[in-house]
């Protein structure tokens, strides 16, 4: 399928193939992180418990940010494609 997303059609099949590669690395790279993040909040709170309540909005407020990241990353790689394509 990748080699159908880089075939060039009209001249942007590497802005598409690119955008597709960029959004695929945004969603990756945030999930990872976001894991990341909640393993280290739950190995956290097992060693101080009476932290919790810190512990757990300090790790939803990361996440959100990291989400509000790859939103935006991903909709840049969209509005590429988009872009392109009116042009």
């Amino acid at each position: 399928m990748f080699p159908m997303i880089l075939a060039d059609i009209n001249g942007m099949g590497f802005a598409a193939g690119f955008a597709a590669l960029g959004a695929g690395l945004v969603v990756v790279g945030a999930g990872y992180g976001i894991g990341k993040i909640a393993a280290a909040s739950v190995e956290s709170i097992a060693r101080q418990p009476e932290a919790s309540g810190d512990i757990r909005g300090a790790m939803i407020l990361t996440a959100a940010l990291i989400e509000g990241v790859a939103l935006f990353a991903a909709l840049t790689a969209f509005l590429t494609v988009v872009m392109k394509i009116a042009a």
